[in-house]
């Protein structure tokens, strides 16, 4: 029960900050010129990479696939690893680091439980 929670709710998080930065939401604009990053970025690689991640999370939960489970849970650690090195070469540390900091949290706990499931 825990594992299908805590993937569920990377997968919320993770499709909602990946339709944003895809829709290009107003909100996260600032954030992104702070951190230096292009906004065409927005949608690919950010937008694209967070929507398939928690694509492929979902997917792995309904098929019962916990290899591909773990590889979306993956692909997403390294693009939030990615995501906080951003934030910290330019010394942004605004409410979207502390976000990417959540987002790297529920990546990592989704592999680690589905791991040892």
């Amino acid at each position: 029960m825990t594992l299908r929670l805590v993937v569920l709710v990377t997968v919320a998080i993770n499709a909602f900050s990946g339709t944003a930065a895809l829709l290009h939401w107003k909100a996260i604009l600032p954030g992104m010129v702070k951190a230096g990053v292009p906004e065409s970025w927005l949608s690919f690689p950010i937008g694209t990479l967070k929507t398939a991640g928690a694509l492929g999370l979902l997917a792995g939960l309904l098929v019962g696939s916990p290899a591909l489970t773990a590889a979306a849970a993956i692909g997403l650690v390294l693009f939030f690893v990615c995501a906080l090195y951003t934030h910290v070469r330019v010394a942004d540390f605004t409410a979207q680091f502390f976000l990417a900091v959540f987002f790297l949290g529920m990546a990592c706990a989704s592999l680690v439980l589905t791991l040892t499931a």
